[in-house]
């Protein structure tokens, strides 16, 4: 029988954990796809059957995260694929929230024909994972031993900023609970700093850049904020905007409209940015600033601050003179060149964003076309009906007039 309906729904879309890993996949009373989250460690149990089709996948068809872990070494008679891998192997991502350490990676069949065959029986599935560790308590099973801290490192973790970057709903009152989009939709997000017991801090997005990887420097690429602050994505036939003003100094919200990238056939988006924060009574500069291009009148306009501060994203050299538009590939030392200014920073990804419009419009263009086949096949059978009868009634009239001549 084929795979359930709620699976197959997430295996298509590729839908966030949330809505597909938070339990084990089951089908028919098995389960098909198990995580166990350890102190250290992710062990990824996969049945053979996992489509349910009693068709057996490959184990060489299976891979873990971003770098293609592969599988441990199991026998052909096994029905299960096991892989053991460190919460920071794999490539997998690391989001830092408020209450929760959240490591995100994916489960990858991605089947190859066998021998001389051109064919494949089985599709490509993605299947996100996520582990979730509470900040707050102790997520080891080993005893707390009481220990003693100096007061100096006691108040230097008080004051350790945590950055997080959200996506949210539209109305901007809770976080989004799915992160599927349709292409020409507007991505909601939030970037946040929790300061503790640090002196009030306001918040900047610096840079941010958007990659169908979580790989920050990988390839394709587009950048959405540039020259500390700008958001030049606004500028690219797009709204994308700073919401003014701010719930908060700590707090920074931008929308991006969705997009995919031309001549790549993955349909996810990652988007990195890195943060910053200054004394919340500092002054706004060239350096730290948050402006939004208006295409009704043609200006860059600044969330807090003088108009003045936004001059430079035309000339794309905020703040050092003769520097021209940075490359990705140059992201660690762009972005860290104004360390000085700041009283911390952080790089921060939140992903995948998923959007439906590649899969979407090809399957409507494939409905379209067999609509239109069908209904130009309805109107020729019944043109052709029409054709049949009118010959026939005319046979019939030309015999009756016939009939009558003889008589």
């Amino acid at each position: 029988m084929a795979l359930s309906y709620g699976l197959f729904i997430c295996l298509l879309l590729w839908g966030g954990t949330e809505l597909c890993c938070s339990e084990p996949f089951w089908q028919g009373g098995t389960p098909r796809v198990v995580v166990k989250c350890l102190e250290a460690q992710l062990v990824v149990t996969v049945s053979k059957d996992l489509f349910g089709t009693r068709k057996l996948i490959r184990t060489a068809d299976l891979t873990l995260g971003p770098e293609h872990c592969e599988p441990l070494v199991s026998m052909d008679t096994d029905d299960v694929v096991r892989f053991e891998v460190g919460l920071h192997d794999c490539g997998n991502s690391l989001q830092v929230t408020e209450d929760a350490l959240v490591y995100s990676t994916f489960l990858l069949h991605k089947p190859h024909p066998v021998g001389n065959l051109s064919i494949l029986r089985t599709t490509q599935a993605m299947v996100p994972i996520t582990c979730r560790f509470p900040r707050k308590g102790n997520v080891s099973s080993h005893a707390i031993l009481p220990t003693w801290v100096p007061f100096r490192t006691t108040v230097f973790s008080e004051e350790k900023l945590v950055f997080s970057l959200y996506l949210m709903e539209e109305n901007w009152s809770s976080k989004k609970r799915s992160p599927t989009f349709q292409l020409g939709d507007v991505a909601h997000l939030q970037a946040e700093v929790h300061t503790g017991s640090h002196v009030p801090l306001r918040l900047f997005v610096d840079h941010c850049v958007a990659t169908p990887t979580p790989n920050r420097n990988s390839s394709p690429y587009h950048t959405i904020v540039d020259f500390h602050g700008c958001l030049v994505d606004g500028l690219y036939e797009a709204s994308s905007a700073f919401k003014a003003p701010r719930p908060g100094p700590g707090t920074l919200q931008f929308t991006v409209d969705v997009f995919h990238f031309a001549n790549d056939s993955r349909n996810t988006i990652y988007i990195t940015c890195h943060l910053k924060v200054t004394p919340a009574d500092q002054v706004p500069d060239q350096l730290n600033k948050a402006c939004s291009f208006s295409k009704s009148s043609n200006s860059w306009s600044p969330v807090e601050g003088t108009a003045d501060i936004c001059h430079c994203c035309n000339k794309g050299s905020c703040g050092i003179p003769g520097r021209s538009r940075r490359l990705v590939g140059q992201w660690r030392k762009s972005a860290s060149r104004s360390r000085r200014h700041v009283t911390e920073e952080a790089d921060v990804t939140v992903g995948p964003l998923i959007f439906l419009g590649k899969t979407g419009y090809h399957d409507v263009e494939e409905s379209t076309s067999s609509l239109t086949s069908v209904m130009l096949g309805l109107g020729l059978a019944m043109v052709v009906s029409l054709t049949l009868a009118t010959i026939v009634l005319g046979l019939a009239k030309w015999r009756q007039a016939a009939f009558h001549t003889v008589m």
